[in-house]
């Protein structure tokens, strides 16, 4: 019988300490995955709402985002027709070779309760004068947004005044320019291409939520003459004249890591689609609680949660990525300079995790005889969480304007100066009365 030698066990590699690992935390590596995280958990709004793109599975129900209407609703959670619902005169803008949709709303001429609004009256005569543009007020919306996001305050507006309301370039229904082309020096130039295009002539109030406010201040730096010629009045929400750079949404410090690795991680998801379409595939949980923290500061109606999420999931992560380093690096301080003599309105969210209110607070230290006020209980999209509040406050801008560009003298001067004001409960009620002026409207008393 032949005995079998005992089997010798395999020799051990010998580990040389001295040796290189794999690296399997390269940078590149650690973005991707951070950026997944972002669209996953939702953190990486990054000034924006940008990752919030990707909570709204429940309402895609396994259909890809730009092939969900957004008009599913039978009101707009308040009494109102369906938010998106909202339709103007469309019209193509070119800005360069990029097509930036725009939509006017014309003043109804027959208006009686603001006449001088819409026309201007020769007093010697007792007859209409001649022909003179009326006021025109120009809409400017937020990053991840589009038009639509100013739903209530067109609805509030429309008929009184003349609106133009416009999609920034890659955003809602405008075209996107080359890679590098989205900086707020070009948006800037965009606005202006919108005014010389369907507002030539005539007093303008511009009006500018979050990035929106960023483009205002980029045209103010690049024609000072046309604020000093024709723009009256300006209006400026839960915006920043520049310190994004600083942010840490509401995180300490690791917000402010989050920050940092933003726009890389953003570029490599925009090359990763199916990345992003999995982490839509997420529940109704958390599609609640990210787009609510990170978008309001109180209850709104579910209507508005899925709409503010619809509109962001239907901006392209290339036009996202694309856009987060010029947010960061954003400083139009100087030009703050060229809004004083206009009549401006400052409004900020209290509790704005994007931009928060400090930004405001350093606007109005350049630009003390705005009317400022802070909202209590309000996020970063103030304009559709308290259209109301919102919307009584861009009421006295507007009369106060309006006055001051018609024949008539004025008959009172704003004044309001800086206040913290806190928000009714919202009730379910119809917008026939957009510009109630009641004093539970008002809130608060001065700061």
């Amino acid at each position: 019988m032949i005995q079998k030698k005992p089997q010798q066990p395999a020799p051990q590699p010998v580990i040389d300490p001295t040796a290189v690992r794999p690296n399997y935390w390269r940078p590149e590596r650690t973005a991707l995955a951070f950026g997944v995280g972002l669209a996953a958990t939702g953190v990486g709004a990054v000034l924006g709402l940008a990752a919030e793109r990707a909570q709204v599975a429940r309402m895609l129900r396994g259909a890809q985002a730009e092939q969900v209407s957004l008009i599913d609703e039978e009101t707009d959670g308040r009494g109102g027709p369906p938010l998106g619902s909202l339709r103007g005169q469309a019209r193509v803008v070119l800005s360069g070779e990029v097509p930036l949709h725009v939509e006017v709303d014309e003043a109804d001429p027959d208006w009686v309760h603001e006449p001088a609004v819409n026309r201007h009256v020769d007093d010697a005569e007792g007859e209409p004068g001649p022909s003179e543009p009326g006021l025109t007020v120009v809409l400017s919306h937020g990053y991840s947004l589009s038009l639509d996001a100013w739903h209530y305050q067109r609805l509030a507006l429309r008929g009184r005044y003349r609106l133009v309301l416009w999609d920034q370039r890659g955003h809602g229904r405008s075209g996107t320019g080359e890679p590098g082309s989205s900086t707020i020096e070009q948006i800037g130039k965009d606005l202006g291409a919108v005014i010389d295009e369907v507002a030539p002539h005539g007093p303008l109030v511009l009006l500018g939520h979050s990035m929106g406010g960023m483009t205002v201040m980029s045209l103010a730096e690049q024609r000072p003459e046309l604020f000093a010629e024709r723009v009256v009045g300006v209006g400026l929400f839960c915006t920043s004249a520049g310190g994004l750079g600083a942010l840490d949404l509401g995180l300490s410090g690791l917000g402010r890591a989050m920050m940092t690795v933003a726009p890389t991680a953003a570029r490599l998801l925009a090359r990763q689609g199916n990345l992003v379409a999995h982490t839509r595939r997420l529940g109704s949980e958390l599609e609640s609680l990210l787009v609510r923290r990170y978008s309001f500061a109180s209850p709104v109606p579910a209507e508005l949660v899925r709409f503010s999420a619809g509109l962001i999931a239907q901006t392209r992560m290339e036009v996202i990525s694309d856009f987060l380093p010029t947010l960061s690096s954003h400083d139009k301080r100087v030009a703050l300079a060229v809004l004083n003599g206009r009549d401006l309105l400052v409004m900020a969210g209290e509790k704005d995790l994007l931009i928060p209110r400090a930004h405001s607070d350093d606007i109005v230290a350049e630009l003390p005889d705005a009317d400022y006020v802070v909202v209590r209980d309000a996020g970063h999209l103030l304009p559709l969480e308290h259209p109301q509040l919102v919307n009584t406050h861009l009421a006295e801008l507007l009369a106060d304007v309006a006055e001051k560009t018609s024949v008539q003298p004025p008959t009172r001067r704003r004044g309001w100066g800086r206040r913290t004001v806190t928000p009714v409960r919202e009730r379910r009620r119809s917008l026939r009365a957009p510009f109630s002026t009641g004093n539970s409207e008002r809130g608060g008393g001065h700061r």
